[in-house]
């Protein structure tokens, strides 16, 4: 049963003093939107470790950007909205952002490109919205897609090379006999709370979720909002 709005009201505004995590703003969110947003939370943090241990392991690529530091290039792909980017990219955002940055001619920033069309597309995926209210709706083939998308983009990093045979940006390497898995760890982690929102928004909202089959060397799948 549900309760009463003054009531849910007064029994949150009783634990203000008792936590400094309340906003008020939360009582006018229903309780998918407020997962919704701590799944953002923890998708952002997740984007921005793999982008501080891409440029780590590509220092070539901030270089590129004169007077660059990790930080000016995270606050510049990390923003919401998402800042238009219109030089380097042609105005390109999503997956066709990261598609350039797999174009063996392009003389920017490999990691920015990547990781801003990342950004974008799983921005994308929550319908575009920097806070998501009560009557704003998730759509779960959206989600489900952007899941794939970055399996996907874990495939071309792992598979794809350069001319002269050297992988677009260096993520997994062997320290010794061992081999350093902590870019797959994010990415699966990535996947796995896209995967987990696609199916609680599929379950409130009753609509199947129509599987994307997986083929070597595939496409992006679009996201729609």
């Amino acid at each position: 049963m549900d309760f009463p709005f003054f009531a849910l009201l007064g029994i949150g505004l009783a634990g203000c003093s008792a936590s400094t995590d309340f906003h008020i703003e939360n009582l006018a969110k229903t309780n998918i939107n407020i997962v919704s947003e701590i799944h953002i939370e923890q998708i952002s943090a997740l984007l921005k470790t793999l982008t501080r241990k891409l440029y780590r392991m590509n220092p070539m690529e901030l270089g590129k950007t004169p007077g660059a530091t990790i930080d000016s290039q995270i606050a510049k792909i990390f923003h919401c909205p998402p800042l238009k980017i219109p030089d380097s990219l042609n105005n390109k955002e999503g997956t066709d952002a990261i598609l350039i940055g797999f174009e063996p001619g392009f003389e920017g920033d490999r990691v920015f490109a990547m990781m801003y069309g990342l950004y974008t597309m799983i921005h994308t995926s929550y319908s575009k919205k920097c806070d998501l209210f009560l009557l704003d709706f998730l759509d779960s083939q959206s989600l489900y897609n952007s899941a794939r998308n970055i399996e996907i983009l874990v495939w071309r990093l792992k598979a794809r090379h350069l001319p002269n045979g050297d992988l677009f940006l260096v993520t997994n390497v062997c320290d010794g006999p061992i081999e350093n898995l902590s870019f797959e760890r994010l990415f699966g982690k990535l996947i796995s709370l896209q995967d987990t929102m696609a199916l609680i928004v599929a379950s409130r909202t009753g609509r199947m979720i129509k599987e994307v089959i997986h083929l070597a060397g595939m496409a992006f799948v679009p996201i729609g909002f």
